[in-house]
């Protein structure tokens, strides 16, 4: 399957001007749960690159976290835009253009997910409502088994 961008049509306008200022100030990269997850893989030892895209991949497809080593891609994903599955919902105004967008970005991911992976790169989703200790938790073991298996078939041949 190619991945191919569908445009919702012409965006609407906020239904309000505190939906407006709340859309403006959506941020696309240093969000609350990104800092959080970026401190946590930071006191575990980790080094990561911040919004960058992963080496042999499509250059508009940037990871949140990119640990070049274990070759792990971490996206950090929003609720609202990535349509999680606990907390998705559709606005009640301009419902079917939200769920084009929606659907859209969601494909998108995937299409991310196809790419990294068959470039050799773990790919990791972490909810903005997961516990970010946990998911630095499951980030780093991620990291060691990657490491200890690139040592393992660098023994073998030798």
């Amino acid at each position: 399957m190619t991945y191919e961008y569908v445009d919702p049509g012409p965006t609407p306008r906020a239904a309000s001007p505190a939906t407006a200022k709340v859309m403006r100030s959506t941020r696309r990269r240093d969000t609350g749960p990104e800092l959080r997850l970026r401190r946590a893989l930071h006191r575990r030892g980790l080094r990561y690159l911040v919004d960058t895209t992963p080496p042999g991949t499509n250059k508009r497809r940037r990871a949140d976290v990119l640990l070049r080593g274990p070759r792990i891609a971490v996206f950090v994903d929003g609720c609202f835009w990535h349509s999680c599955p606990q907390h998705a919902h559709l606005p009640k105004r301009n419902r079917e253009w939200w769920q084009r967008k929606l659907d859209g970005v969601v494909r998108r991911d995937r299409d991310t997910d196809a790419e990294l992976s068959a470039a050799g790169w773990a790919v990791v989703r972490v909810w903005e409502h997961e516990d970010p200790e946990a998911a630095a938790d499951r980030i780093a073991r991620m990291a060691r088994d990657r490491r200890a298996e690139r040592h393992r078939r660098s023994d073998r041949a030798q």
